[in-house]
C-alpha cells in the first residue's frame, strides 16, 4: 500500500502545533509546537486597557515554519516517511481573530508606518475593547434586523468580527483607513500558504463568517449596507471589500505555492483546505457526532455539537452560533461555551493560594475525599464574564458559604463544581431546543489529567463522559480535512472513522453523587438567576456592575 499523509495546522491562543498523520493507519507520527514571539507568551497588552489582546501576524507564520518541520523530523524517524507523500494541509485557527490587510493581502503591522501600532495587528479572539460597540450592535440588531441575532444567541459579542472593525474605526481612523479589508486568521493562513494576494480572491470558510461575523444564506451573505451605514457609512463602504461566498472545510482553498512548499520540504501544488476555528475542528477530531457533545477544556471551554442539516435547527438563544456546514459538511454546527474554567482554577491556586503548579495535585487529592454539598459552599462561574447562556462580559464571579471554616481544598472543589453547573446551563438550554446528547466527548489538558474534574462533571451533567486518545485533536481535526481535501476520504465520517479514538477511562454517573448535585444545581440556578438576568423580585441583576463602575471610578482617580 502507497504511503499517504496528511498534514493538520493548528494555531492556538500562544503557539503553533502541526501534526502529521498516517492515512493508511491513521496513526500520529510526528508532531512539532512553537510558540509565537513578542508579547507575553505572543500576546501585545496594554496596561492602561486591561482588554486589550494582540498579536504580529508574522509571528504566526514564523511559528508555522518551525512547528511543521519539527513535525517533519520527528515523522522522519517512522519507517516509510517521507515529506513528499504528504498529500493535503488542513488549518484551524483561535477566533475570531481579524487581521487588517492592504490591497496586496499584506497585514499593516508588517509595514513600517505601523510596526508599533497595536492597532494594526491582529485583533486577538479574547480582546474585549469592543464592548461598547457590541452592545450598540445588539442594540441595533435587535430594533431592525433581528434575524441577525437569531442566530448567534441573541447578543452580538465584544469578540467577534465586526464589533473589533468598528471599534477599530472609532479609536484609529489611520489604520482603518489603511485597512484594504480585513481577513480572518483563519482565512489569512491558507491564502499565504496557497500565495494568494488578493483579499478578494480568498476562499472564505463559513465556520469564521457564521459564527463571528452574521454571516447566513439565508439573508444571502454578510449584513447588509443598509445595517451597517447605521453603525456609520464607512462600515458600509468596507463591506465590498470583504466577501459574499463562503466555504466548508472540505473544499480546497487553493494550492500549496512554490514558495511555501521550498520552505516546508513539501510538494508544490498539495490542497489546502478551507480554514476554520481550532474548536470547530477539534470537535472533529476528538469524533463529533449526531448525539455527541464534545467539551473542549482549558482556560475557557469551547461546547461543539452537529445535528444533521435535513432537519431544521430551531433558534437556541444564548449560544455561540447555529451554522449549516461550520463544523461537518452535511450538518449545523452548534457552538456554545464558557469564558473561563481552567483559569478560575490557575488564579485561586496560582494567584489567591500564591502556590506553585504541584500543589494542583495537593488539593485535588484532598478535595476528592470530600462529599457533593460536604463543603457548604456554592459558587458562580463568571469570573471572566458569561459567554453562555447569558452572554453578559460583565458579570463576575461569586463564592456563598464561606465560614472561618473554609478550606482552599474546599474552595478549590466548589470551583469545580461552579463550572460544571455552568456546563449543565448549556446543556440544559440545548435539551430544551429539542438537541439531545447521548454522551459527551472530552479533550484538553484538565481532561487528560484530572479525574476529580472529570467525576464532578459526570455526576453535575449526569452524562457519559469519555476522553479523546489524542492530545492534539484541533490539529487532528486539521489533518482530516487535508485528507478529504486530498482525497484519500470521501467524506469526514470516513475519515473520523480511521482517526479518532479513545482513552480506556471512561466516566459514569455516580447516582447518589447526582442527586445531591441536583439540589446543588437548583440552588446555583436561583444564583444564576437572581444576579445575571432582570429579575424584578430580586433586584441582584445590576449588583455586579455597580461594583465594576465604582472600581473603574477608583482606579480612573488614583
Amino acid at each position: 500500500m502507497k504511503s499517504k499523509f496528511s498534514m493538520g495546522i493548528d494555531f492556538g491562543s500562544n503557539s503553533a502545533r502541526a501534526l502529521i498523520v498516517d492515512v493508511n493507519s491513521g496513526q500520529e507520527i510526528g508532531c512539532g509546537a512553537s510558540e509565537y514571539a513578542g508579547g507575553d507568551k505572543g500576546v501585545y497588552t496594554d496596561k492602561a486597557n486591561s482588554h486589550l489582546a494582540r498579536q504580529c501576524p508574522d509571528a504566526y507564520l514564523k511559528s508555522l515554519s518551525t512547528a511543521v518541520k519539527e513535525a517533519v523530523a520527528k515523522a522522519s524517524e517512522k519507517k516509510g516517511f517521507s515529506a513528499e507523500n504528504i498529500n493535503g494541509i488542513g488549518i484551524d485557527t483561535t477566533g475570531s481573530t481579524p487581521i487588517p490587510v492592504n490591497n496586496r493581502m499584506e497585514p499593516l503591522a508588517g509595514l513600517r508606518e505601523f510596526r508599533d501600532n497595536l492597532n494594526a495587528k491582529a485583533w486577538m479572539w479574547k480582546d474585549h475593547t469592543s464592548m461598547e460597540e457590541a452592545e450598540k450592535i445588539t442594540a441595533l440588531a435587535s430594533k431592525i434586523r433581528p434575524r441577525y441575532l437569531k442566530k448567534c444567541g441573541g447578543v452580538y459579542s465584544s469578540e467577534w468580527f465586526f464589533s473589533k472593525i468598528w471599534h477599530c474605526l472609532n479609536v484609529d481612523k489611520k489604520v482603518f483607513n489603511a485597512a484594504y479589508s480585513w481577513v480572518e486568521f483563519c482565512d489569512f493562513i491558507p491564502a499565504v500558504l496557497c500565495g494568494i494576494k488578493d483579499p478578494l480572491k480568498i476562499r472564505r470558510g463559513i465556520c469564521a463568517a457564521g459564527h463571528k461575523a452574521m454571516y447566513s444564506r439565508e439573508w444571502k451573505g454578510l449584513p447588509d449596507a443598509g445595517f451597517l451605514g447605521k453603525l456609520d457609512r464607512r462600515m458600509a463602504e468596507l463591506l465590498p471589500r470583504l466577501y459574499k461566498e463562503t466555504y466548508t472545510a472540505d473544499t480546497v482553498a487553493g494550492k500549496l505555492s512554490a514558495e511555501w512548499a521550498e520552505k516546508l520540504g513539501f510538494r508544490e501544488g498539495i490542497p489546502v483546505a478551507v480554514g476554520s476555528f481550532d474548536a470547530h475542528l477539534g470537535a472533529v477530531g476528538a469524533g463529533v457526532g449526531k448525539g455527541e457533545l464534545v467539551k473542549i477544556i482549558g482556560t475557557s471551554s469551547c461546547d461543539i455539537t452537529v445535528s444533521p442539516d435535513n432537519v431544521k435547527v430551531p433558534d437556541i438563544p444564548g449560544v455561540c452560533g447555529i451554522v449549516d456546514g461550520s463544523v461537518m459538511p452535511g450538518y449545523y454546527g452548534i457552538e456554545a461555551g464558557q469564558s473561563a474554567v481552567g483559569d478560575i482554577l490557575n488564579w485561586f491556586v496560582s494567584g489567591l493560594c500564591r502556590s506553585s503548579h504541584s500543589a494542583f495535585s495537593q488539593l485535588t487529592e484532598e478535595a476528592s475525599k470530600m462529599r457533593p454539598g460536604e463543603s457548604g459552599l456554592l459558587g458562580l462561574d463568571w469570573n471572566n464574564g458569561n459567554r453562555c447562556v447569558l452572554v453578559d462580559p460583565k458579570l463576575t464571579g461569586m463564592l456563598l458559604g464561606m465560614t472561618l471554616h473554609s478550606s482552599q481544598s474546599e474552595i478549590y472543589r466548589a470551583l469545580i463544581e461552579a463550572t460544571a453547573f455552568g456546563a449543565k446551563k448549556i446543556t440544559d438550554r440545548l435539551e430544551e431546543y429539542g438537541i439531545h446528547t447521548k454522551e459527551i466527548i472530552c479533550c484538553g489538558g484538565i481532561a487528560e489529567k484530572n479525574q476529580l474534574f472529570m467525576q464532578i462533571y459526570a455526576d453535575v451533567l449526569n452524562k457519559k463522559m469519555k476522553v479523546s486518545a489524542s492530545a492534539q485533536t484541533c490539529a487532528l481535526g486539521s489533518a482530516i480535512f487535508g485528507a478529504v481535501v486530498a482525497g484519500d476520504f470521501k467524506n469526514v465520517e470516513t475519515a473520523q472513522k480511521k482517526f479518532c479514538s479513545f482513552k480506556k477511562k471512561v466516566y459514569i454517573p455516580i447516582k447518589k453523587n447526582n442527586a445531591v448535585y441536583n439540589k446543588l444545581y437548583a440552588l446555583y440556578s436561583e444564583l444564576h438567576d437572581s444576579f445575571g438576568t432582570q429579575n424584578k423580585k430580586t433586584g441582584h441583576y445590576g449588583i455586579m456592575k455597580k461594583l465594576l463602575e465604582i472600581s473603574a471610578e477608583a482606579k480612573a482617580g488614583k
